[in-house]
């Protein structure tokens, strides 16, 4: 029978340290922008869970969700033109 403790070291890599590396902090920073306008679509929403909606509560919606579309077209702008090395 073969042992597997030779190959334990590759297995586990090195320990996770809990903290953010600087691409995935550099990422969240390009993503603030939508994620903002995702939490104000989601507060939007909430404030409409315990009584009807008014015409100002589907205003607020409305451009809540505008916002969140721009957001991400602007995001994936910026990728495709990352990407593409100019305007896409």
């Amino acid at each position: 029978m073969k042992s597997i403790a030779a190959l334990q070291a590759v297995v586990t890599a090195a320990p996770f340290d809990g903290e953010p590396s600087d691409g995935e902090l550099d990422a969240i920073e390009r993503e603030m922008p939508l994620i903002l306008a995702d939490v104000e679509l989601l507060d939007a929403v909430i404030k409409t869970l315990d009584r009807p909606v008014s015409k100002l509560d589907e205003r607020r919606i409305r451009r809540a969700r505008h916002r969140v579309a721009a957001a991400r077209r602007d995001l994936t702008n910026r990728a495709l033109t990352v990407r593409t090395g100019g305007a896409a």
